[in-house]
């Protein structure tokens, strides 16, 4: 756990008492304080109270009179479409409003880093897709290469919840949009941006919003090292923007599926090769074609943005290439599930949107696509250029019809339902073929999660095959 500083003696609100806000809680009393904690769930409530944690509703002025400041949780929106009553509320009384990522800012360093001999480093990564898979490969390149590493933030732990850093230590820090946009902190020595594609736009007010959330680790932050992805006129405005000039090798470009020329630091992928330039000249490449665990450009690029992080921490090419090839992969993202009669069942129930649907389908050749869910805003028109490997559709969810009808071109069948949409793929698939879940779309109106959903696809199919 990480004691969070400079709160002694205080109250402080925590709203929200999910994974992250119960751990909150705990570092806050660690720290001293006294946290008075509100979530709308009784479920959730009735488990902070079974675990000590003092309750009151946070949106009422009495609660909120004494408070030096309201902890909130992720999910909870703070300014659009509407903030929640409670933050509304501090708002107007004038409570600070923080998240877990501002505290764990601002507390992570401790008396004890005098003795050590090199000063542990925080890796904070953002961005639309590809943040998860970024840091799980960072943070396996360097257990592989030896170095102290603790991953957490949107991925694995709470970053209260981390245990205090060793020496030499780097935390590996996955962070969303609704983390970035509200901590009042935020200073990472290495700062990633994999790419940016429509998502969230409700929360953040439109894309605007979106990508000023994700530019306040930077803008903000202030790290020592920036690593952007530049496949996208928001990657390379941003990356101008940190930029003092051609040569500054202190922004990394990255890409996947374009050379970078120039005199900087780059690191790009193209036709399956990892290629890293300085001043103008190679100096190293790695061929990724049979690192299994990273299959598709989507998550070449991965590859790069890790490979680029990895590099600005001192680890050689050879260690990362040789990690890079032990990497498993994660769950539900472009994860092989299954392999029978020549046809692969591949699991990517993270790709929620249309961007991340699409690169899952530029990765395979011959796709029988389970697809479908609670549509995003903006449609599937995006989604349509990347549908030439599809040899058929199976679309589920509640809006399974309206999906289908979306799907120009292609052959669709309507399911509905995730036990059906994978018995009639098994049923119709050919040697050289992939089951691929990639639903573009969030899972709520069937499952409460995306693992949820992901998991009811490999069972599905393990139990087809059985």
């Amino acid at each position: 756990m990480i004691p969070v500083r400079g709160v002694a003696g205080q109250k402080i609100g925590v709203l929200g008492l999910g994974r992250s806000g119960r751990a909150t809680a705990r570092a806050l009393i660690a720290g001293g304080a006294e946290p008075i904690c509100w979530d709308d769930s009784q479920t959730a409530r009735d488990a902070a109270d079974a675990e000590g944690l003092a309750l009151a509703d946070l949106s009422k002025d009495k609660t909120l009179s004494g408070l030096a400041a309201l902890i909130t949780s992720p999910g909870i929106p703070h300014l659009y479409p509407t903030p929640h009553p409670a933050i509304a509320a501090a708002l107007v009384a004038g409570v600070p409003v923080d998240n877990d990522i501002g505290l764990f800012f601002r507390s992570f360093g401790g008396d004890d880093w005098d003795s050590f001999d090199q000063t542990p480093r925080i890796v904070a990564i953002t961005g639309s897709n590809g943040k998860s898979t970024t840091s799980a490969l960072l943070h396996h390149i360097l257990s592989e290469a030896g170095r102290p590493t603790q991953l957490a933030g949107n991925i694995g732990r709470g970053v209260l919840d981390l245990d205090p850093a060793r020496d030499g230590e780097v935390i590996v820090l996955e962070l969303s949009s609704y983390q970035t946009d509200l901590a009042r902190a935020l200073t990472p020595d290495v700062a990633v941006f994999t790419n940016l594609s429509p998502d969230h736009l409700d929360r953040h007010g439109g894309p605007g919003g979106y990508f000023a959330a994700k530019r306040r680790l930077f803008a903000e932050g202030g790290p020592d090292r920036a690593v952007i992805g530049v496949d996208e006129a928001e990657g390379r405005y941003l990356a101008n923007q940190l930029s003092e000039g051609p040569g500054d090798d202190r922004v990394i470009r990255i890409s996947s599926g374009q050379k970078l020329a120039g005199e900087g630091w780059t690191v790009f992928a193209r036709k399956g090769f990892l290629s890293e330039y300085r001043k103008g000249r190679q100096v190293a490449s790695i061929d990724l074609r049979a690192v299994s665990g990273l299959p598709g450009a989507h998550n070449h690029q991965n590859a790069c943005a890790a490979y680029a992080a990895a590099r600005t921490l001192g680890i050689g090419p050879r260690q990362i290439e040789a990690a890079m090839k032990t990497y498993p992969g994660l769950p539900h993202r472009s994860q092989l599930v299954a392999e029978a009669g020549g046809v692969r069942y591949v699991n990517d129930s993270k790709a929620t949107n249309v961007d991340s649907a699409a690169k899952a389908l530029g990765a395979f050749d011959r796709v029988r696509w389970i697809c479908g869910g609670l549509q995003k805003e903006g449609g599937l028109a995006g989604l349509l250029p990347a549908t030439g490997s599809v040899l058929k559709a199976y679309v589920i969810g509640r809006e399974a019809e309206d999906f289908a009808r979306q799907l120009t071109g292609v052959e669709a069948e309507v399911c509905t339902t995730m036990d059906t949409a994978v018995a009639r793929a098994m049923a119709e698939a050919e040697p050289g073929d992939t089951v691929l879940l990639a639903p573009a779309c969030a899972s709520f109106d069937q499952y409460d999660n995306f693992e949820l959903r992901g998991e009811d696809f490999t069972a599905r199919v393990r139990a087809g095959l059985s």
